[in-house]
């Protein structure tokens, strides 16, 4: 706001240097009002002198268009209503009655551009009070916003404004917040119900432990020396090896699924949506790059599914195509299927090892072409889960150096 006063201020000022500049060049340059019809009155005041007043022709003269000598009736003579002058020549009075209409014009001219220049004025200074008022104001309101959500405040509600400006804005902000709120809450939830399980095995596996350290004991103090009884034993341990390694498979299990919260709205979009997205995001970026990028022909049709994580998916396959191709070229293309509708993301320069390929949709899998590329490894593993969810499916092959990734979606 600092900022906009100091502007509002040099606008004022300049504002109030140019006003009686404008109006000092304007007298300036404005005729002399005198000259022009007193040269003309003294040139016919020597006519009269030299030739007579009976002589005069005033059909050529620009300013004068009556000449009257002093008569019987001096109050009329000296009050006549139009522009005169009175000279004396050869003894005797003239009033000379002339017009000058230069004067009324530059007057006009100074009125006019005054007027305008006091109506762009107030103009400017109306919009900068506009824009303090609608804009700048509420946005700086707006800044406490994202100080709020760094801060973990995600219960407050964002106060909503019909501001045509930030209203839209504010509704995004505040989804997102309810968003964050709702994965806070998730997790706080998975957590306790992971800690709760993991209690839980935990003690189920002190049973099979406190028994096979029994049969341990019991056999290294060889408290059975019947061969069968041994092997009774024996068979018994293995027994509670399963139920140790059945519980290890539940912990595994929980600690690798549902660590993602991935909520799908089932619903329908077109096709060409889908594409003008994903085009509008990465064309100027891959032309920054200097990668070729080249978008398939297709037919618009309806889909199945949630056009913002499909939006998502297509991202992640796009990323994973900028980090492990060689940047030459990325291919967006549309297989022809007659079940659903296929979009596949080629890449050049694929590494990937033929051993590597079936597993590159695990959660925290990264490949051996990876080893010094930065990421995380759940790109496709998400991919995958959005797309079950919206009853399609994922896939991918390496062929000649080139790495397709191909999404499969139903038909509305």
């Amino acid at each position: 706001m600092r900022a906009w006063r100091n502007l509002f201020l040099t606008v004022i000022g300049v504002m109030a240097v140019i006003f009686p500049a404008v109006n000092l060049l304007l007298l300036r340059n404005a005729p002399d009002e005198g000259r022009p019809y007193r040269v003309e009155i003294n040139r016919l005041a020597l006519q009269i002198e030299q030739e007579g007043f009976e002589r005069l022709d005033l059909s050529q003269c620009e300013y004068v268009y009556h000449i009257e000598p002093y008569g019987d009736d001096e109050d009329d003579f000296y009050d006549s209503e139009s522009d005169h002058a009175i000279r004396t020549v050869n003894g005797d009075l003239y009033r000379f009655d002339y017009v000058f209409e230069n004067s009324t014009t530059n007057t006009s001219m100074i009125v006019f551009v005054n007027t305008v220049f006091i109506f762009l004025s107030l103009l400017v200074l109306g919009l900068l009070l506009y824009v303090r008022a609608k804009i700048l104001r509420p946005f700086d309101e707006l800044t406490k916003i994202p100080y709020e959500l760094s801060k973990g405040n995600l219960t407050a509600p964002v106060k909503e404004d019909k501001n045509r400006f930030f209203g839209k804005f504010l509704w995004g902000i505040d989804l997102l917040r309810e968003k964050l709120e709702q994965q806070k809450q998730q997790e706080l939830e998975l957590q306790k119900e992971k800690k709760t399980l993991l209690l839980s095995l935990s003690h189920d596996l002190k049973t099979p432990l406190s028994a096979i350290k029994l049969y341990a004991k019991a056999l290294s103090k060889n408290l059975y020396p019947d061969a069968g009884k041994q092997q009774s034993i024996a068979e018994n341990i293995n027994k509670k090896a399963d139920e140790i390694e059945a519980y290890v498979s539940q912990i595994i299990t929980a600690s690798r699924e549902d660590f993602l919260s991935l909520d799908v709205k089932k619903g329908e979009f077109y096709l060409s949506d889908l594409v003008q997205a994903i085009v509008a995001y990465y064309q100027e970026k891959l032309a920054l790059v200097k990668t070729e990028f080249i978008v398939g022909e297709y037919d618009d049709c309806l889909l199945s599914g949630d056009l913002d994580r499909s939006i998502e998916v297509l991202q992640n396959i796009m990323e994973n195509a900028l980090k492990y191709g060689d940047g030459v070229r990325v291919e967006l293309v549309f297989p022809e299927e007659d079940s659903g509708v296929l979009i596949a993301v080629r890449n050049s320069g694929c590494t990937l090892d033929d051993t590597d390929l079936p597993h590159i949709f695990e959660s925290f899998w990264r490949g051996a072409n990876a080893a010094h590329i930065s990421g995380s490894g759940l790109g496709l593993y998400i991919g995958r889960q959005l797309m079950h969810k919206m009853n399609g499916e994922i896939f991918a092959e390496s062929v000649d150096g080139w790495m397709t990734v191909t999404v499969v979606f139903g038909r509305v």
